[in-house]
């Protein structure tokens, strides 16, 4: 029996602190700039409060939750605010210098293939996974990720000597 007695808000604080990193993460990946990662992170924790969702289980409820986050970058890159604006990011979230030009390179890929690769190889889902995340195809995720691969390999290849 799934225990549906849960629901964030009871212990929100506690909520915010256990996820606002991960999603943090996700959304600076696809969106690339800190103010709005940061103000995407706060409306789905606004949208958690507002529809007071029950997860059946901690794998639903973070499913649930980059789902939102997804969607919500999505729609901000969308916007026509957003297409006229340049990402200020001045430093990125990375520790050395070569997960900073990794990270440079995977800020460089369009928006389809930030969403795949961040979800794929930094939140560990599987292909199924993402494509029910992000309510594509399995075919499409795949076809996404090796796309992104030939890319990043390519802009690799480019600034090497």
């Amino acid at each position: 029996m799934l225990d549906l007695s849960f629901r964030p808000e009871d212990c929100m604080e506690e909520f915010v602190l256990k996820y606002e990193n991960r999603l943090y993460r996700t959304a600076i990946a696809i969106i690339g700039n800190k103010a709005d990662a940061e103000e995407i992170v706060q409306d789905v924790f606004v949208k958690v409060i507002e529809k007071c969702p029950i997860f059946q289980s901690p794998e639903h409820e973070i499913a649930w939750l980059i789902r939102v986050t997804v969607n919500l970058c999505k729609s901000r890159l969308r916007s026509s605010w957003w297409k006229k604006t340049v990402p200020l990011l001045e430093s990125y979230p990375a520790q050395t210098e070569e997960q900073n030009y990794l990270m440079e390179a995977i800020l460089s890929l369009p928006a389809k293939y930030r969403i795949v690769i961040h979800l794929f190889y930094y939140e560990g889902y599987t292909t199924k996974e993402i494509a029910e995340i992000t309510e594509q195809k399995e075919s499409t995720v795949r076809s996404l990720l090796t796309r992104a691969r030939h890319k990043l390999k390519s802009f690799i290849e480019e600034e090497l000597p």
